[in-house]
C-alpha cells in the first residue's frame, strides 16, 4: 500500500479539474498537488462521450477559460476539439504531470485530529489500495454517474430484435447507414443525435414525450472572426466572451421576468426555421422557458433534418417495444433497426464518493451550499460546480479562484481548518441544482446539496454577482470557521441584528 500527502489533491481531470489545477499554479505556485484521476485520460465529459457530433451545447467564448483564450472560429465546437483545447491548457499550464490516472477514490475521510482528509483509492490497472492524504480537497468530478447513465425499464424492450444503443456507452464502429432509427428523447445528446445520424440513416425519428425549447445558433461567428483579424487575439476573446454572457444572460434574465413574451419569441424563431415543413406542437413546451435548459441548435441542422425528410419527430408515450420497433400508446408503431435512448443522466455528486467528517457520514442532501463552493460542516473542502443556465466554465473559473484565495488566506493567517457554519439554519428545498425542472434533476433530490434560504448559501446563477462575491469580498464574511472560531464580523454580532443587512447584501 503506497502512501502520499499532498497540500491539495484534486478528484477529476476534466474541465473544472484542469482549470482549478491550472488555477493552483498560477495563484498558490508554492503548493504541492495532484489530481485523481479514475480514467485513462484527461477531459471528463469530452473523453467519455463518443457518439456522433457530440459537441458543447454553450458558446466556446464563454465554455473556454478565462486565463486562456478559445481561438477557434467554432461557437459551438466538437467534442474532440474541446478535449484537445483541455490537454493543450494542462500541457501549457504543466499540470498533466500531476494527474494520477486510473485512480479511483473510494473513501474520503476527514481527520480533525490530524486536520487532513485521508483518501483510500484502488489502481484500476493493478488492484493496489493507494492511500493519499491532504490538506485541502476539491471535488471535480460534475455532476453525473460516468458508469451509465438514466435509462427506464421499457416495457418489452427484450423482444425488440434489433440493437439498443446507450449515448453514454456508444459502440466504436457502429454502422446506422441506410437504417431506421429511433431516438428517445427531447435533450441536448437527442438534439445533436438526429441530425448527424440523418445524415447516413434510413430516416430518423426523434420520440419525445413533451417538446424542448430550442434555439438556433451558428456554428461560426462571423463578428468574431472580423475582431480576430483586427484585434490582438486575447482583446477579441475578452470582447466576445463579455457580449456573449451578456446575451446569455439577458435572456435567462428576460425569460424569468417575462415567460409569456419570451415564449412567442422562441417559438417565433422555430416557426420561421420549419417554413411550415412540420407541426408546431411539437415544438411548443407547456411549460415556461429556461423551467428547463435550453437546447441549442447548430446552424439550424434538426430543423434542415427534418424539412429535407430525412428526421422526423413525434410527441407520444411508448406503450411497448416490439420485435420490430415501438409501439405508442396513440396506437401508431415506429419501425427501427436501432433504438438510442437519450434519455438523460444518472445524477451522482463527488464521483460516487460519500464522505466523512471523523468517521460520520456526511449526507448532502440534509446539507447547505456556501457560495456554491463549499459544503456546510465539511472542513478544507471546496466543490466546482458550474453554472445550469449559462457555460459551466464561467462559474468553475471563478471558483477555482475563490479557492485559492481562501487556500492563501489561510496561510498568510496561520489557519490550518475552514469550514463553513450555517448557524442560522438556512437550509431550503431548492438543490444545488437551482430551480430547473428537468426530470434527471427530480430524480436526484435525494441525492444533491440544498441551497439556503438567503446569504451566502443561495445558489447565484448569475456570473457578474458571483464575481464580484467570489473574487472580491472579504474571505473572512462571518460564515466562515477558522481553527474553530467564527471572524469578528459574526462573533460579536446579533444575529437578529445583521439579517436584514444581509438581506440587501446578498438578497432574501
Amino acid at each position: 500500500m503506497s502512501h502520499q500527502h499532498y497540500d491539495v489533491l484534486i478528484i477529476g481531470a476534466g474541465v473544472s479539474g484542469i482549470g482549478m489545477a491550472c488555477h493552483l499554479k498560477r495563484e498558490c505556485p508554492g503548493k504541492r498537488f495532484a489530481i485523481l484521476e479514475r480514467r485513462q485520460s484527461l477531459g471528463g465529459t469530452w473523453d467519455l462521450f463518443r457518439y456522433p457530433g457530440i459537441r458543447s451545447d454553450s458558446d466556446m467564448f464563454t465554455f473556454g477559460y478565462n486565463f486562456r483564450p478559445w481561438t477557434g472560429a467554432k461557437v459551438l465546437a466538437d467534442g474532440a476539439s474541446i478535449k484537445q483545447y483541455v490537454a493543450d491548457t494542462a500541457q501549457e499550464n504543466d499540470v498533466e504531470r500531476h494527474i494520477r490516472y486510473g485512480v479511483a477514490v473510494k473513501n474520503a475521510d476527514w481527520s480533525s485530529d490530524e486536520k487532513c482528509w485521508k483518501l483510500t483509492a484502488e489502481n484500476e490497472k493493478t488492484g493496489e489500495v493507494e492511500t493519499y492524504t491532504a490538506s485541502f480537497l476539491v471535488g471535480c468530478t460534475g455532476y453525473y454517474n460516468y458508469d451509465q447513465g438514466y435509462k427506464p425499464d421499457f416495457p418489452g424492450e427484450d423482444r425488440f430484435k434489433g440493437q439498443v444503443v446507450h449515448p453514454q456507452h456508444w459502440p466504436e464502429n457502429l454502422d446506422y447507414t441506410g437504417k431506421k432509427v429511433v431516438v428517445i428523447g427531447s435533450g441536448a445528446t437527442a438534439i445533436t443525435l438526429v441530425p448527424t445520424m440523418a445524415e447516413k440513416a434510413g430516416h430518423v425519428t426523434m420520440l419525445q414525450r413533451s417538446p424542448t425549447y430550442l434555439m438556433p445558433l451558428p456554428s461560426n461567428d462571423k463578428v468574431t472572426l472580423a475582431l480576430q483579424k483586427v484585434l490582438p487575439e486575447k482583446t477579441a476573446y475578452r470582447l466576445t466572451r463579455a457580449r456573449n454572457i451578456s446575451v446569455s444572460r439577458l435572456l435567462y434574465e428576460r425569460s424569468r421576468k417575462s415567460p409569456k413574451a419570451m415564449r412567442r419569441l422562441f417559438l417565433s424563431v422555430i416557426r420561421r426555421q420549419l417554413k411550415g415543413k412540420a407541426d408546431m406542437r411539437h415544438f411548443t413546451p407547456d411549460y415556461n422557458p429556461w423551467d428547463q435548459r435550453l437546447c441549442v441548435v447548430k446552424d439550424g441542422d434538426l430543423f434542415d433534418a427534418i424539412k429535407a425528410g430525412t428526421a422526423s419527430i413525434k410527441t407520444d408515450h411508448i406503450d411497448t417495444f416490439t420485435e420490430t420497433g415501438i409501439r405508442l400508446k396513440s396506437g401508431e408503431e415506429l419501425t427501427a433497426d436501432i433504438i438510442i435512448p437519450a434519455t438523460g443522466l444518472d445524477i451522482q455528486m463527488l464521483g460516487g464518493i460519500t464522505p466523512t467528517v471523523d468517521g460520520q457520514t456526511v449526507v448532502l442532501k440534509d446539507k447547505v451550499v456556501y457560495k456554491n463552493v463549499m459544503i456546510e460542516g465539511m472542513p478544507n473542502a471546496g466543490m466546482i460546480f458550474g453554472y445550469t443556465n449559462i457555460s459551466w466554465t464561467l462559474k468553475a473559473d471563478i471558483a477555482s479562484e475563490y479557492l485559492c484565495r481562501l487556500i492563501n488566506h489561510m496561510d498568510r493567517n496561520d489557519y490550518r481548518v475552514a469550514v463553513p457554519r450555517d448557524t442560522e439554519n438556512s437550509l431550503g428545498e431548492d438543490t444545488v441544482m437551482g430551480s430547473l425542472d428537468a426530470g434527471y434533476i427530480k430524480r436526484a433530490a435525494d441525492r444533491l446539496p440544498r441551497q439556503g434560504t438567503h446569504g451566502p448559501w443561495k445558489a447565484s446563477q448569475n456570473y457578474l454577482k458571483d464575481v464580484k462575491v467570489l473574487r472580491f469580498e472579504s474571505i473572512e464574511d462571518g460564515y466562515l470557521e477558522f481553527d474553530g472560531k467564527l471572524s469578528r464580523a459574526q462573533a460579536g454580532q446579533n444575529a437578529g441584528f445583521l439579517r436584514p443587512l444581509r438581506s440587501a447584501l446578498f438578497g432574501a
